[in-house]
């Protein structure tokens, strides 16, 4: 894979990245902190793709890994108010579902951004989190059930 293609790539991929980040590490500066270090680590490791068609599958999978270890490295927790604010005209919602989501456990929240929000598939989320196709569909459902309640009260 040549540098403009890598580069092109990462350009294509550079909002869902934002996106699984944030959901995960709930700070701006963390998040990008992660991002850099991701797309750094992609291309130190850019002899490990084997296909370039699953090239952002396999950088969302080091991202993830790198806001793993900025979790377990930091153990702490932040408040709602670091997300960005929503600028769709149903901002309301967007901040009752983004509440809604901080509230879930960090491996039902990865599950539900990948499939919801990056429309990964059940397949594609099995790869990237290197779980069975069964785990993610019962954190799907456990998710979708906690999201529900959490919305309804």
């Amino acid at each position: 894979m040549t540098k403009e293609t890598f580069t092109k790539l990462v350009l294509e991929s550079e909002r869902t990245l934002y996106r699984v980040s944030m959901s995960m590490l709930k700070n701006e500066s963390d998040c990008e902190d992660a991002v850099q270090t991701a797309i750094l680590t992609a291309y130190e490791k850019l002899g490990t793709l084997k296909k370039e068609e699953f090239f952002k599958t396999w950088l969302v999978r080091i991202l993830i890994n790198v806001c793993n270890k900025q979790l377990n490295h930091n153990k702490r927790f932040i408040d709602i108010s670091d997300y960005p604010e929503a600028s769709e005209p149903s901002a309301d919602v967007n901040v009752d579902v983004k509440i809604a989501l901080e509230k879930l456990p960090v491996k039902l929240r990865e599950v539900i951004v990948l499939y919801y929000i990056e429309d990964f598939s059940v397949k594609e989320i099995t790869s990237i989190l290197s779980i069975p196709e069964g785990t993610v569909k019962s954190r799907l459902s456990k998710g979708r059930d906690l999201l529900r309640k959490s919305l309804e009260s």
